[in-house]
């Protein structure tokens, strides 16, 4: 692959500065700002967006198609254990998951396109988008109005378990469909010497984390991806008093919109009814994240094809129970077609954990994949709808 080696170099300092100063979700003002000064100083056009730490710009002046290409820029709340000479400097807070590299990545693919700008027959919008992590950053952007235009939507994420040099593509569903949960269960307070005075909501929160599992395990097709976790019990404060109410909070995951709907109303009337059953009270607050993301299979073609011209080795992306708010933008307000593109960084740590890394050198191979995949497009536009498979 040809390496412009100045740009390269240029990138590779962003890439250090964003992860020395990692921001969280929607508090990217720094990263937002030198986003806006790099685009700007090598002549790219900005639009004007609502959001504070948003960014968008344009690249492109034709009649044809409009491409989309987001990148998102957040990091997690979570302390920094590597020996990176450009680690976080910020107490508590790394990028965990990749998003200095997916900015770095966009910014330098919005300079070679804009070396390009003149041959476009379409527009390229790139999308800098905050607030991923907390799964409402996406919403955000959409809402502007600013995304309307985007025909159809490119976007890629660092992936350890992939070696540099190597991109994962898969068509279908990808990620899962988030929903986030809490029930808490209100009984009656009493003292542990005397339980028949009261109503426990320890047994009954414990009958209804087992009756969950039932849910997946018995309820649903065997061959219907659904995951339903539940992570945090907490009931009481003492070792003699019988608490008056309890909660459970977890996650359900599914790929099949049907299959969502349907374990939500499951999921509820388990609840209520085992509460119900114990005579205590049921409270529950459902939080209703993200869908699942599906690769549009004309697109992962495309990207196949683009990706092996330019000396990428490709393998099929494995499915993933996580979530990504990327999917929003090929859910609302307008159906488009999209792929999500891993991008092989190696590293023998998974996204999230605090010795999680994103090999440096990936990262021009990764701009130039996105950018001649944009061309591609504009000049090769995709005929028909969206056009997925599982």
């Amino acid at each position: 692959m040809k390496q412009n080696e100045s740009l390269a170099r240029e990138q590779r300092g962003w890439f250090e500065a964003i992860h020395r100063h990692p921001e969280l979700g929607n508090e990217e003002f720094e990263t937002a700002a030198l986003v806006r000064q790099v685009l700007t100083a090598h002549g790219i056009r900005l639009l004007p967006c609502a959001l504070p730490t948003g960014v968008v710009c344009e690249i492109g002046h034709g009649d044809g198609p409009v491409i989309g290409l987001r990148a998102d820029m957040d990091a997690l709340p979570i302390q920094e254990e590597t020996d990176l000479p450009y680690r976080s400097e910020v107490p508590g807070c790394m990028h965990a998951c990749g998003h200095d590299f997916h900015t770095a990545a966009l910014m330098a693919a919005a300079i070679l396109l804009h070396e390009a700008e003149d041959t476009l027959p379409g527009r390229v919008r790139l999308f800098f988008q905050p607030a991923e992590e907390i799964t409402d950053g996406a919403l955000q952007m959409i809402r502007t109005g600013l995304t309307d235009p985007a025909e159809l939507m490119l976007s890629l994420h660092t992936y350890p378990f992939l070696e540099p040099g190597t991109v994962g593509i898969r068509e279908g569903a990808v990620m899962a469909a988030v929903d986030q949960f809490k029930v808490t269960v209100t009984g009656r307070g009493a003292h542990a010497a005397s339980p028949h005075l009261g109503l426990d909501p320890i047994p009954v929160l414990a009958e209804i984390t087992l009756a969950l599992q039932t849910l997946v395990s018995r309820r649903s097709d065997p061959f219907d991806q659904v995951l339903l976790s539940v992570t945090h019990l907490e009931a009481g404060n003492t070792w003699n008093v019988i608490p008056e109410r309890g909660e459970l909070e977890g996650t359900l995951r599914t790929l099949v919109p049907e299959s969502r709907a349907a374990t939500r109303e499951r999921f509820h009337r388990v609840c209520r009814g085992i509460s119900e059953a114990h005579g205590c009270a049921c409270e529950i607050t459902w939080m209703a994240g993200p869908p699942a993301l599906y690769n549009d299979v004309r697109l992962c073609e495309r990207a196949k094809a683009v990706a092996e011209g330019l000396g990428l080795r490709v393998e099929r992306q494995p499915c993933s129970m996580g979530g990504e708010d990327f999917s929003e933008y090929l859910d609302a307000p307008r159906k488009r077609p999209g792929i999500f593109i891993r991008i092989g960084t190696g590293g023998p740590y998974a996204s999230h954990h605090p010795r999680f890394t994103a090999a440096p050198e990936a990262l021009f191979p990764a701009s130039v994949l996105m950018a001649e995949l944009a061309k591609s497009l504009l000049n090769n536009p995709l005929t028909g709808g969206a056009n997925d498979a599982d």
